[in-house]
């Protein structure tokens, strides 16, 4: 998603008895969006949508909107994975096994469904798999960006490796573009979708109808992977 989007603006709006702050970004699309995220309530409007037609429709919603803002105060945050001999993690849509070796000169190395670490007493273990993760998305990252890159008809862009909390993928204006290394434990379709996306963005810098066309081209069932990114993101291994 490209890093040009306009900034948000801060509001609030009360609902029933409650004072509810919302996130505001106006783009060039035709209808008002809601939705609620880990940062709260977020809308979505067109550029010249009126305030009082945003805040109409808030409050059109406001039982669904308190609803999903106390699922996500509710919401437990993610255990964080222990990282020992015999950790299982889901990448790339298979289950791998994690296993301290000493394997020679190699610090990691990825084998038969089997992650082998060399670990020692100063080396911290999630650091090391982290390392070898990035080194692994790094490389299935390339492979997906040059294999749709060529079916686009554009050059391959170059790639950086993101660490952003909510945010998949991004591309500028200059051609680059990140995706975020934790897509690793994502299955390679989905992967697929987000480089398409991106991509696309090298034809057309917005979300607009032409920009989804595009996507569509590359990657004919976005709709559902994109709900599936979204559905699987929530399940995402911190360590």
């Amino acid at each position: 998603m490209p890093s040009t989007t306009p900034p948000e603006t801060s509001h609030r709006i009360a609902l029933g008895d409650a004072q509810i702050a919302y996130l505001l970004r106006r783009s060039r699309r035709r209808t008002i969006g809601l939705s609620i995220d880990q940062r709260g309530l977020r809308i979505a409007a067109p550029l010249r949508a009126r305030l009082g037609d945003i805040e109409q429709l808030i409050q059109e919603h406001a039982g669904w909107v308190l609803d999903k803002l106390t699922q996500w105060r509710e919401r437990p945050p993610p255990e964080r994975l222990a990282i020992v001999d015999g950790t299982r993690i889901s990448l790339l849509g298979e289950t791998w096994t994690v296993a301290f070796s000493d394997i020679g000169r190699q610090r990691w190395q990825f084998a038969g469904g089997t992650l082998y670490l060399k670990t020692a007493a100063t080396v911290d273990a999630a650091k090391l798999l982290e390392m070898a993760l990035r080194e692994k998305a790094r490389t299935v990252f390339t492979e997906q960006l040059n294999f749709h890159a060529a079916r686009l008809g554009v050059d391959t862009p170059p790639l950086r490796l993101s660490s952003a909390r909510t945010r998949w993928g991004s591309c500028a204006h200059h051609g680059g573009i990140s995706l975020n290394w934790r897509l690793i434990f994502m299955p390679l379709d989905i992967i697929d979708y987000v480089v398409c996306h991106e991509l696309a963005h090298l034809k057309e810098m917005n979300h607009s109808p032409r920009f989804w066309s595009v996507v569509e081209q590359l990657c004919p069932d976005w709709r559902s992977r994109r709900l599936e990114l979204r559905q699987l993101g929530r399940q995402i291994p911190q360590f």
